[in-house]
């Protein structure tokens, strides 16, 4: 069996003491992943202190150089990390090829290529004495950063925030989801291979509280703390961070809205719709769980909704023909069922779903639900309310675009809404009026790179994408000198 180890100064470390890394699909032991304990998250940030200096002056191009071999790396064992991710998280094979680990590859080259068009700032003034003063802004590393993944996406976003606090010249201490270590080992293992510099590529494996991240996130050598989960967890971080006023990157939960319009792209509105309900089984911050259509068309977006979703086929990853897999876990799953309770309490139709599949193999080992929509609750119910992050959506009519626009920024979250209509004047008109990160208009889930990205409300602080990641990872600096 494998054992996944630590990788701190330039080694890898198995601590001895153990935690399994389980297969969602069947429940089998993929892996076993050695825990850090508080002396090697020590450790692991003293490391990456001693080597952020070096690192920090190393010239850009020659960053750039290695973050261009990492990718390189990562794509001389592409199919290799496919099977990782797949084994931790059961997606389907086509998503893991064409999305996850691909972005995670395009993510260090991107971050590589786009820190050597970084430019400054600088102005010449006239000074009270008649003379004339230059100032010119320069940009510096944190230091240290801390960077904690989440496992919905998991190479993804890993190198979302390790890419471009490596370009920026920062040190990294990196602290994946106990749900899905494996990839970011192999990461680890393309990153010693590469030729980085000893230390300034840490990464430690664990759980929250009690363990290597509550450790992480408390430890004073670390300069800022990077994280994409859950907002429960996001307002722990901030307080363990508070005393320190650490500088903080936050990509949290969301309980994301589409509205419908009468005068849409009708099947397309409904694909697009049935996409973002229950793409990677709904575990994506981005999906849709509530869904607003104009009442003309309601009832017949019912019907299709639940045509599509009943249609789609659920299983194995490796299938050709499986569109969704198991939620990352059972201990997930009995969230997801308990609010599928929790919604026949408040009231709701059961349109499609609210059961867990049984397929009479080992399959009935591991952690499936099938595809679930509910219409009939208000929009105060828990489940209209609360992050569920399964694939599940709640359809409800509207009768006016205020309405929509109300009823959509009506939630304590605010990452993401889409738009589907053919009305370019509605689109432009309703867009700018939701609370939220990011809205898609006849599209999801579309992103260009140099775009921000981040959520308001309980959804996030802070964006990053393209210079706003940059923004974070280096702090400006005004340097003035008097002609």
């Amino acid at each position: 069996m494998r054992v996944l180890a630590n990788f701190v100064d330039g080694d890898f470390v198995d601590t001895g003491r153990y935690f399994d890394d389980i297969n969602p699909v069947d429940g089998s032991l993929v892996a076993r992943v050695a825990e850090a304990d508080d002396a090697l998250v020590d450790r692991a940030v003293n490391a990456a202190r001693a080597a952020a200096g070096a690192w920090a002056r190393t010239e850009m191009a020659a960053r750039r150089r290695l973050l261009h071999a990492v990718a390189d790396g990562v794509e001389a064992r592409f199919d290799e990390f496919v099977a990782a991710e797949i084994a931790d998280t059961g997606k389907d094979e086509r998503h893991a090829r064409t999305i996850d680990i691909v972005r995670g590859i395009a993510n260090f080259r991107f971050f590589a290529d786009l820190i050597m068009t970084r430019h400054g700032e600088s102005f010449r003034s006239p000074t009270p004495d008649g003379r004339e003063a230059l100032s010119y802004v320069v940009h510096k590393p944190l230091g240290v950063v801390a960077v904690i993944s989440p496992w919905n996406l998991p190479l993804l976003l890993l190198s979302w925030k390790v890419a471009p606090a490596l370009a920026c010249g920062n040190a990294v201490v990196a602290k994946p989801s106990e749900e899905t270590p494996f990839t970011a080992t192999l990461l680890a293992e393309v990153i010693q291979a590469a030729g980085l510099p000893v230390g300034v590529f840490n990464l430690l494996h664990g759980f929250g509280p009690g363990s290597a991240g509550q450790a992480l996130v408390e430890h004073r050598g670390i300069d800022a703390i990077t994280f994409t989960g859950s907002s429960a967890t996001g307002s722990a971080i901030m307080r363990a961070a508070a005393n320190d006023v650490k500088p903080l990157s936050f990509e949290l939960g969301g309980k994301n809205a589409a509205l419908i319009f009468a005068d849409c792209d009708f099947d397309a509105a409904v694909e697009g719709t049935v996409r973002s309900a229950f793409s990677n089984c709904g575990q994506v911050c981005l999906c849709t769980e509530r869904v607003y259509v104009e009442r003309p068309i309601f009832e017949r977006f019912v019907v299709a909704m639940k045509a599509r979703a009943e249609a789609l086929t659920v299983g194995r990853p490796n299938d050709p023909d499986v569109a969704m897999g198991p939620l990352i876990s059972r201990a997930h799953r009995e969230k997801v069922r308990n609010y599928f309770d929790l919604a026949v309490e408040e009231g709701a139709t059961v349109v499609t779903g609210g059961t867990v599949p049984l397929f009479g193999d080992d399959r009935d080992g591991g952690a499936f639900v099938a595809p679930t929509i509910w219409t009939d609750l208000p929009d105060t119910a828990r489940c209209n309310r609360e992050e569920i992050f399964g694939p599940v959506c709640h359809i409800a009519p509207f009768d006016s675009e205020e309405e929509a626009v109300r009823r959509a920024n009506d939630s304590d979250y605010g990452l993401a809404t889409t738009i589907w209509t053919q009305n370019l004047a509605r689109a432009h008109r309703v867009a700018p009026q939701i609370e939220a990160g990011m809205v898609w208009v006849n599209s999801w889930f579309l992103r260009d790179l140099r775009t921000p990205f981040g959520g308001v409300k309980l959804s996030g602080i802070g964006r990053e994408g393209g210079a706003h990641s940059l923004a974070f990872y280096a702090e400006p600096s005004t340097i003035c000198v008097k002609l």
